[in-house]
C-alpha cells in the first residue's frame, strides 16, 4: 500500500476542499493519505511517503501563496529529485500562469509528476471534484 500526502494551502477553503476530494481518490485505490495543512509539513517529512501531492492556490499575480505555502514548498526542494507528485489548486481570475510555472519548477526539481495538474476557478465544481479524486488514484497508482 502507498503512503501519499496530500499538502495544502487554501485561504477560502476551496484548495481545502480540492484535498480532501485528493484523499479520497486515493484511499479509493487503497492507498493511506494524510492531509497536512502547509504550515504542519517539514522538509524531512518527504522521505516518510511515497508521493505527494501538493495544493496551493493563485495568489496575487498568479503566485502560490507567499506566507506559509511557498517558504515550505521551497524548502522541500531540494527532496523531490525522483520523487513522484502532482499539484493541484484553484484560481479567481488568470489563466493558469502560476500553475504552469509551478509544473516546472518541479521538473527543474528532478521530480516525477504523475499526471496532469489540476485547477479549478474558484469552488470545485463536479468535473474538479472527479479530476482532484483522479489525481489521487494516479498517485496511489504511481
Amino acid at each position: 500500500m502507498s503512503k501519499i500526502a496530500v499538502v495544502y494551502w487554501s485561504g477560502t477553503g476551496n484548495t481545502e476542499a480540492m484535498a480532501q476530494f485528493v484523499v479520497e481518490g486515493a484511499k479509493g485505490k487503497g492507498a493511506e493519505a494524510q492531509l497536512i495543512a502547509a504550515a504542519d509539513f517539514k522538509p524531512e517529512m518527504v522521505g516518510e511517503f511515497d508521493s505527494i501531492a501538493f495544493g496551493c492556490p493563485s495568489m496575487g499575480a498568479e503566485v502560490l501563496e507567499e506566507t506559509e505555502f511557498e517558504p515550505m514548498f521551497n524548502a522541500c526542494e531540494g527532496s523531490l529529485k525522483d520523487k513522484k507528485i502532482a499539484l493541484f489548486g484553484s484560481y479567481g481570475w488568470g489563466d493558469g500562469e502560476w500553475m504552469r510555472n509551478w509544473e516546472d519548477t518541479c521538473r527543474a526539481d528532478g521530480a516525477v509528476l504523475v499526471c496532469d495538474s489540476v485547477i479549478c476557478n474558484e469552488s470545485p465544481d463536479a468535473e474538479a471534484e472527479e479530476a482532484c479524486k483522479n489525481l489521487g488514484a494516479a498517485l496511489a497508482d504511481a
